[in-house]
């Protein structure tokens, strides 16, 4: 009793903890969940927001440094198409040429401006140091050929020498160490970024070609930095900047190294290198930038020879954001711990509500099954639904305990019931020492047939013996041995099937494949003396070769059981017909086994009895369980059974077994 106790209190606290886990498992497991995955993917999208916002930042840079190229396309187009341009060409006057090329470089805003005649040599501001390579720039080419245009070039130490030492100078910047970039054996930067513009003059007179080197063009990066990044654009700590590459090394830029010294010199990572410069990707991610992580922009800049000679950057220091975002999440979280503590205790309340009811009703049920029927649960809330439950329980309750006074009222009657019962178990009794008597019939029959194989084996040897005596004179009876051979034979192969079906359990062999054809063949022998006392005439329609997976010693005892059904009914001779044919069954392969006599028939009501145990037609002579145990073997074996039979006509027994496989030379013969 003890333990019955220890298993209602087990049960009363699992319902407990389950009620317990439905009440808290929204607030501390679902919505801690939901918060989780709303708080990655919001982070994610504000990430997606920041490089979204760095990709905008970079279009308008890109757009500024188009404008700039076109803007020197047109000015120095402008001026190559001026009267007063054309009026000097005309005159050829070297010096006016020179002072007007100097006047309009300092209006437009160039480092050098140059005018390159057809026939002659260049007049240039500043004074060119050296012009014998002039023509090898692709703008310089395409402007002698009558195409004017503005490109971005990198000149060569030597190159920015031969305008002016000035600007060689200007271009120089020594390279800084730099956390994070590929390593280099160069100290310095020599090369200079030109914005490259060359036109040819009306009339075929020539061309005009301007220059402005980018390198340390603080006015050119800040004005960058301003379009975009205005006052108030990013995020209260937060700072914007914009940097122009040579290669990776920064020749104009507003990142600071410290306070006030930019961060000329300095180089881009490694990672970004490998992206934007080696494989001409557009950046869009954090980089580490000089001694900080920033939301990066990068975009590769191409010469006027298609190579990739440098990068366009822009972007603003994401720690700000980073600190912005997760001040976020720890106040949605604050918030989140709040709720919880708030509504835990209220969860907790109405758990109560609902546990302490049913634990009333568990120990009701406890003391019905020791015995109380008038146990009652004593819970009333009519307005919920538990309080109906227990009403509901209480009245089942009273019902139980009027249907237990019943219940006594009936055990007289079923103890009679009872009583006919034993009665009818008695006769049942009866018929299984009939079941008892074939047994032992069938133990005799098997003693009999081992006595046959004792002379059967002395008739073998002896013929044997003759063999051997008659010596080279055994021609003259060879024929006539044979014959007693082959009868010697028949006489073991009956024998033995008379064994197999007598002694099943230690002559039957395993499930295995077997052809009905064949067992039906093999069947015969066992009966034939029952067809030849009764004048019956035997068909055969054995036209399926098809296999099924059956016991051969069970199979044999359903076609016995069949075919002696059949020559019963058929006392003053007839016609028994035995059949094997394919026949597919509810959409599955199979095969029908049928056993069809021209005998007296069966009514209807005889007919769907007849696989019932213990039920006969044949008064004295049969114990009734001879279509039972085949019905019972033919399911065994996933087969069907059926019966029809008509009055006067005979009687059909089809058994369908499904198949396993058709043999593959028969397959073979019929597709010929």
């Amino acid at each position: 009793m003890s333990d019955e106790k220890a298993t209602r209190m087990k049960r009363a606290t699992s319902v407990r903890i389950r009620l317990l886990m439905i009440a808290l498992l929204p607030t501390l497991v679902v919505m801690p969940l939901f918060f989780m995955v709303t708080a990655v993917n919001w982070s994610s999208r504000f990430d997606n927001l920041l490089i979204a916002k760095v990709n905008g930042e970079l279009t308008i840079a890109h757009q500024y440094l188009s404008s700039l190229l076109k803007s020197s396309d047109l000015q120095v187009r402008a001026f190559a198409d001026s009267a007063a341009f054309l009026e000097h060409v005309a005159s050829q006057d070297t010096a006016a040429m020179l002072k007007l090329l100097q006047n309009r470089r300092a209006v437009l805003g160039l480092d050098f401006l140059y005018y390159l005649p057809s026939d002659g040599s260049a007049t240039s501001s500043p004074p060119l140091v050296d012009s014998d390579d002039l023509e090898k720039w692709p703008v310089v080419q395409q402007a002698l050929a009558g195409q004017g245009s503005t490109q971005i070039d990198i000149f060569e130490q030597k190159d920015l020498f031969s305008v002016s030492m000035t600007l060689a100078e200007r271009a120089r910047i020594k390279l800084v160490p730099t956390e994070a970039a590929v390593l280099t054996d160069r100290t310095e930067e020599t090369r200079g970024m030109v914005i490259h513009t060359a036109t040819p003059i009306p009339g075929g007179k020539g061309i005009l070609v301007g220059g402005l080197l980018l390198n340390r063009n603080l006015e050119f990066i800040d004005t960058i930095n301003d379009l975009v990044y205005p006052i108030a654009s990013l995020t209260e700590g937060s700072q914007g900047t914009a940097t122009l590459f040579l290669d990776d090394v920064r020749v104009s830029t507003n990142v600071r190294l410290f306070q006030d010294e930019r961060a000329l010199g300095t180089r881009v990572s490694a990672v970004v290198r490998q992206a934007v410069l080696e494989q001409g990707d557009v950046w869009l991610d954090r980089a580490f930038v000089v001694n900080d992580w920033y939301i990066s922009a990068y975009e590769p800049i191409v010469d006027s020879f298609g190579n990739r000679v440098g990068m366009l950057y822009v972007g603003f220091l994401d720690q700000p954001f980073q600190d912005a975002k997760s001040s976020t999440l720890f106040t949605f979280a604050i918030a989140f711990a709040v709720i919880v503590l708030i509504s835990v205790p209220i969860f907790l309340r109405w758990a109560r509500q609902i546990f302490n009811p049913l634990e009333r009703m568990l120990r009701t049920i406890s003391r019905v099954e020791e015995g109380d029927l008038g146990a009652r649960t004593g819970v009333h809330y009519s307005q919920d639904e538990i309080g109906r439950v227990a009403a509901q329980m209480d009245e089942l309750l009273e019902q139980i305990q009027e249907r237990d006074r019943e219940l006594n009222s009936r055990v007289a009657e079923r103890t009679q019931d009872l009583k006919k019962a034993n009665q009818r178990l008695e006769a049942t009794t009866k018929q299984l020492v009939v079941s008892e008597k074939l047994a032992a019939v069938g133990e005799i029959a098997a003693g009999i047939a081992h006595e046959i194989n004792n002379p059967i084996q002395v008739i073998q040897g002896n013929l044997d013996v003759i063999r051997a005596e008659l010596g080279e004179d055994i021609n003259q009876v060879r024929t006539e041995l044979r014959l007693i051979d082959e009868q010697v034979h028949s006489i073991f192969l009956i024998v033995n099937k008379l064994l197999q079906f007598t002694r099943p359990d230690e002559y039957a062999d395993s499930l295995e494949n077997h052809r009905p054809a064949n067992v039906m063949t093999d069947t015969i022998p066992l009966v034939q003396h029952l067809l030849n006392n009764a004048k019956i005439d035997l068909k055969l329609d054995l036209l399926s070769t098809n296999q099924i997976a059956i016991n051969r010693t069970e199979l044999q005892q359903i076609l016995i059981n069949l075919i002696v059904n059949a020559i019963h009914a058929m006392p003053d001779g007839g016609r028994l017909t035995l059949s094997v044919q394919d026949g597919p069954r509810n959409g599955n392969g199979g095969m029908i086994i049928a056993v069809s006599d021209s005998g007296t028939g069966m009514m209807p009501n005889v007919l769907a009895r007849i696989f019932d145990p213990f039920y006969t037609t044949k008064q004295g002579e049969g114990t009734g369980l001879g279509l039972s145990i085949t019905r019972k073997l033919v399911e065994l074996f996933s087969g069907e059974i059926i019966a029809d039979s008509t009055p006067g006509q005979g009687t059909r027994f089809e058994v369908w077994f499904p198949i396993i496989g058709v043999d593959e030379d028969v397959a073979e013969t019929r597709k010929k």
